[in-house]
């Protein structure tokens, strides 16, 4: 990761695509995106999953670190010596937060084990009010309910659930959607709940082409680990949202471009405020 991060900062980009072309250890640092496949199911057979063990066993040991002080941030299993801000999605949470009485309820969708909030705690904890509610799968709710939840945050099984017992100011969809079979299905399902504000982070898109499926590879310095990928067309993404308009658009902190050979996509995020009739 500090590899990757070097050779952004310090290497012309026609460079830095030569030697990630021609460089079999560079290339190995990179996250890779393959194949154009016609339906989830197809990209599933050349993809080990999301869902293992390993995977959520790195992530938790990883955030542990963070909760014990011995880390600043955890992002995709891999900590960090400082917190890696997304400071367009701090700056939307604090002026949502400042548009509520200095209260903030976050529905974080597809939020693992909580690594957004940790990454953001620092600027959030003078606030009058702090609740930050994770909606993820059964074993990542249970393991984020032992090791992590607390009076702030909290794991839920479903949307239902999770605004059972709290009306969230903001729903925050940091780098999920395109790890789901039917992502703007989902899109519309969670537009659908009438929640003010949508910050999206870290979504993969292309601007003028097609949406894709692909399979994304993960360097084995991380984990081992492949699953399918959407690269969305930006325009039918954020159409997705539908009684939402865009209020911010912004490139994505880490990760900026994904080569996919003859087409190039940007990770990006948004803020939708609902259209208030």
């Amino acid at each position: 990761m500090k590899l990757r991060s070097l050779l952004r900062d310090w290497i012309p980009p026609i460079l830095l695509r030569h030697l990630r072309r021609n460089l079999p250890i560079l290339a190995a640092q990179e996250i890779q995106f393959t194949g154009n496949y016609s339906s989830w199911d197809e990209a599933s057979t050349y993809a080990s999953g999301y869902a293992s063990q390993e995977i959520l066993e790195k992530t938790r040991d990883a955030l542990l670190k963070v909760k014990r002080g011995e880390a600043a941030c955890e992002r995709d299993s891999v900590t960090f010596d400082t917190v890696q801000y997304s400071y367009p999605l701090l700056a939307n949470l604090l002026h949502i937060a400042s548009c509520n009485g200095n209260r903030l309820a976050v529905l974080d969708f597809g939020g693992a084990l909580g690594s957004s909030y940790y990454q953001n705690r620092g600027y959030l904890s003078h606030l009058q009010q702090l609740a930050w509610t994770v909606v993820e799968q059964p074993h990542v709710v249970a393991c984020g309910r032992e090791y992590f939840a607390n009076g702030i945050l909290s794991f839920h099984h479903s949307i239902d659930e999770a605004m059972a017992g709290m009306q969230p100011h903001v729903i925050l969809l940091s780098s999920v959607l395109q790890y789901l079979p039917a992502p703007l299905d989902v899109a519309g399902v969670l537009a659908s709940r009438n929640v003010r504000d949508i910050i999206i982070d870290r979504a993969p898109l292309l601007e003028d082409a097609p949406s894709r499926l692909t399979v994304q590879h993960v360097p084995p310095s991380i984990y081992e680990a492949s699953y399918p990928c959407w690269i969305f067309n930006e325009n039918e993404f954020v159409a997705a949202f539908k009684g939402y308009r865009m209020i911010d658009a912004f490139d994505a902190h880490v990760d900026t471009t994904i080569p996919l050979g003859d087409a190039t996509a940007r990770y990006r995020g948004f803020r939708l405020t609902k259209v208030m009739i």
